[in-house]
């Protein structure tokens, strides 16, 4: 028998929210409900300092869905920002904000940024990570690309991420490297509707609650731009140092340049840039093409003083490589294209950076 979506929200009324005495519906603690043939998801924004209080709802309402022969039910918990305060006008010492933690278990935490989309940072991240594996790293896969999360597909993972206690994420692993997605815990054509907030609280959750095992190095994919999700990352962790990609074009250079003022203000110091789709080899000729023009990149660079790391050509390996779910590191690692981030990684290590 199927399970439609009212029938889900007749359930969870059942139970009872105790902070305000309604049912979890009425209170709103239901959000970004889906539910599929055999599967039903939704999300609970709370208030953080009511964690432990609400986190008996979350299992009763696990529990509630898998009693009505659902047989994949997730309810996450995200924390909103939590409400202005009056101003003190008795002068009382205010607590201090908590500042970066360390991530459990990883030595160093890279990002992999750009100033804007569509210039190949993902690809970059994926074959940057398995290079830095195939260098002997331990080394971990966060996408924190929330709208766009496209690196399970990248690294041929599928499935979804195991919680034994509810809290403990365990992430998924593949060609050597561990990785956690929110494109994990959603269908490849769902979009994620969420607000700063709520991106914020699951970011927190994929860095924090996921069990990633002793690490040498997290690259961290980024969305493209300079929002809340780079904010958070450098507010809220040690970030070592980041990784600029664009490519050539003077458009993207003027998004790249807000990237690296981005990363300047929030003190994180750049490990470099990289061109990507640096130069188009033709397969069946030979002639050598700058599409989108060549060298922008390495000037900017001699510009902010920071290294160029490499120049990755525009080819049609790289692209289907990545489409397969096997890098091209991975697929060819003795091609040339490969060699370029195997290349990169070294550096990274031979500078102590990864």
């Amino acid at each position: 028998m199927s399970v439609s979506r009212e029938d889900v929200l007749n359930a969870l009324k059942t139970i009872a929210d105790p902070v305000s005495g309604k049912d979890m519906v009425e209170a709103g603690l239901v959000r970004a409900l889906n539910v599929e043939e055999g599967s039903a998801r939704f999300v609970m924004e709370i208030d953080p300092a009511k964690a432990q209080v609400l986190e008996p709802v979350r299992a009763a309402a696990e529990a509630k869905l898998k009693e009505m022969g659902i047989d994949k039910v997730s309810v996450a918990m995200t924390a909103h920002a939590a409400a202005p305060k009056a101003p003190d006008l008795k002068g009382a010492a205010k607590p201090k904000p908590q500042g970066p933690q360390s991530v459990p278990g990883v030595a160093r935490i890279i990002a992999v940024a750009s100033g804007k989309g569509g210039v190949g940072k993902s690809t970059v991240s994926a074959n940057l990570a398995t290079a830095l594996a195939a260098e002997g790293r331990k080394v971990g896969l966060l996408d924190a690309d929330v709208y766009g999360p496209s690196q399970p597909r990248m690294l041929g993972v599928s499935g979804r991420p195991a919680s034994p206690d509810g809290k403990t994420i365990l992430p998924l692993r593949n060609h050597g490297v561990t990785l956690m997605s929110l494109g994990l815990m959603t269908q490849e054509d769902e979009a994620v509707v969420w607000r700063g907030p709520m991106l914020m609280g699951a970011l927190q959750q994929m860095l924090f609650q996921v069990q990633w095992g002793a690490l040498d190095v997290l690259i961290v994919d980024l969305p493209p731009g300079t929002g809340d999700v780079q904010m958070t990352l450098a507010q809220k962790t040690h970030l070592n140092g980041a990784i600029v990609v664009s490519t050539p074009q003077d458009v993207a250079l003027l998004d790249a340049r807000k990237g690296i003022d981005m990363f300047n203000k929030l003190n994180v110091p750049i490990y470099g840039l990289i061109e990507n789709m640096s130069t188009h080899i033709c397969s069946n000729c030979g002639h050598e093409e700058h599409i989108f023009g060549h060298g922008g990149v390495a000037k900017e660079a001699q510009k902010m003083g920071v290294p160029l790391m490499g120049e990755i050509p525009l080819h049609l390996d790289i692209r289907t490589a990545a489409d397969g779910g096997a890098p091209i590191v991975v697929s060819a690692p003795n091609s040339p294209q490969a060699q370029v981030f195997r290349d990169i990684a070294k550096k990274l290590i031979a500078d102590g950076q990864a």
